[in-house]
């Protein structure tokens, strides 16, 4: 069975928006991480950080909603612009927390660097006569 591109792209920034919040979530088992988040002691601690991290993770969403609903065009683009940001930050998160309490935290940063990369590559794909 093909799956129509635009499935395929929707599909796959679901996936990342899954392993980012099973990478935080689990990373508040790290001993002493829950703690630091209801004591404040954690790396949103200021108005402008958490909107600024507000605003990055609503990308993934509204490229989705570009993908299902807009011209294959801005679709196209919004996903390689898209992936290639997300893939840089996920590389950058990962090479900044090697550390072996953090290997799950680096391992969910790999995939989702992986499958970033592959949403680039299907986007790039994207049949010159398809809309």
């Amino acid at each position: 069975m093909r799956l129509n591109l635009r499935i395929k792209l929707i599909s796959l920034w679901a996936a990342v928006m899954f392993f980012y919040l099973y990478g935080d979530y689990f990373a508040l088992y790290i001993p002493g991480e829950a703690e630091n988040l209801v004591n404040g002691k954690v790396i949103l601690n200021n108005p402008v950080k958490l909107f600024v991290a507000s605003v990055l993770m609503a990308v993934p969403p509204t490229v989705i909603l570009i993908t299902a609903m807009g011209r294959a065009f801005l679709a196209k683009w919004a996903n390689v612009v898209a992936g290639i940001l997300f893939t840089g930050i996920m590389v950058l998160i990962a090479a900044t927390s090697i550390d072996i309490e953090w290997a799950a935290y680096v391992f969910y940063a790999f995939v989702e660097s992986c499958t970033t990369i592959a949403i680039v590559w299907l986007a790039l794909k994207w049949p010159k006569n398809a809309e």
